[in-house]
């Protein structure tokens, strides 16, 4: 039986919940990368064993990239900086919001998307990163404004069919796409409204996107989860329409798509842009198997009283399986898990630090 890994990044280091025994129970082992933010971490499945990476902030170094190869029991310490802006650029990195690696056909390709705003690639599974210079020199670029969290690149999605085509997500830039590898990016915002801007409210950029998810069942359909709304893409992202809304609340963070099933994602709405916590105190996850017509809670296991959780848009995950397994991680330190597609629930740990990103995948 495979072994199911969940990387949890924390605010102070990261964990690794491991189970062996088809997902009925998790160990929490941890903390490694002791006192790093790590706000970033990615599970390369491409090879036999997977590569872990993790992009992390030191307050003695900065932001890094750390590899493992043996599943996260060492780190490699790396001798100089993976990723790092050109001279030229006159830009200093802040924060590593995303690693995402390419598919089967580039197995040493990988992408990573930071603060301030732009793409790096690595063509030799993480060693090295150069920036991609399509995206930094957009014309764009000098009038994107940071969102809450700051002016992050923090989606990356590689198309299944086409790895020349990628997508990313940008807070407050909005979604920009390319179709020839990053030499080249165009603004696909059609039909993101964003209300904060009332001298244009359907602008041709500056959205606060805060995740975007695609449906491996249909790979042009794309859900995303903004500042204002939650909309759907069935054409790669070329034009955005809102979907139904949740309970009258949709203002969150992470978007997941599942992993087999057609036109199914879930979201984790939060009360509001000023509260920023679960609404009434209660824990939700709501999820969608009609392309985002309809929504239904899922709340089995999950606390319905008193519980005031932030989930952050990197801190919710699917591991991919069958039937998925789906993880949250809060800000107050809980990490939740569901071995069922959702339908139930339960406490996996507590008590960590607040919860940053949560990756998770069948290895071994």
């Amino acid at each position: 039986m495979p072994e199911t890994l969940v990387l949890v990044g924390t605010a102070k280091g990261l964990f690794s919940l491991r189970s062996t025994d088809g997902r009925r129970r998790f160990d929490v082992e941890g903390p490694t990368l002791v006192g790093e933010e790590v706000y970033a971490t990615c599970i390369d499945s491409r090879e036999a064993t997977p590569r872990l990476l993790a992009g992390s902030a030191s307050m003695h170094w900065g932001p890094i990239v750390r590899r493992s190869d043996d599943l996260g029991r060492t780190w490699n310490e790396q001798d100089h900086a993976a990723l790092a802006f050109p001279g030229d650029a006159g830009a200093a990195l802040a924060r590593i919001w995303q690693l995402a690696a390419s598919g089967p056909e580039q197995p040493d390709v990988v992408y990573a998307g930071v603060e301030p705003a732009a793409l790096f690639r690595s063509d030799d599974g993480g060693r090295h990163f150069s920036l991609v210079r399509g995206l930094w020199d957009h014309p764009h670029r000098p009038q994107w404004n940071p969102g809450g969290g700051g002016l992050c690149l923090h989606t990356v999605l590689v198309h299944p069919d086409d790895p020349a085509r990628l997508l990313v997500a940008i807070s407050a830039g909005g979604v920009y796409l390319s179709d020839d590898a990053g030499d080249s990016w165009r603004a696909s915002n059609a039909g993101i409204v964003a209300t904060f801007l009332p001298d244009a409210p359907v602008p041709e950029f500056g959205q606060c996107v805060h995740k975007v998810a695609r449906d491996p069942g249909n790979p042009e359909r794309l859900y995303l989860q903004h500042h204002d709304g939650i909309y759907r893409s069935d054409d790669g992202g070329g034009s955005w329409s809102p979907m139904a809304s949740i309970a009258g609340v949709d203002f969150g963070f992470p978007a997941v798509a599942h992993p087999t099933r057609p036109d199914t994602a879930y979201l984790i709405p939060l009360q509001g842009a000023e509260y920023r916590c679960t609404p009434g105190g209660r824990c939700t996850v709501w999820r969608t198997t009609d392309a985002g017509a309809s929504w239904s809670p899922l709340t089995d296991g999950l606390p319905q009283a008193d519980a005031h959780l932030t989930v952050l848009r990197d801190a919710f995950s699917t591991d991919g399986d069958e039937p998925a397994g789906l993880y949250f991680g809060t800000r107050s330190g809980e990490v939740y898990g569901s071995a069922d597609d959702g339908d139930s629930w339960r406490l996996l740990a507590a008590h960590l630090p607040p919860v940053l990103s949560v990756r998770a995948a069948p290895v071994g």
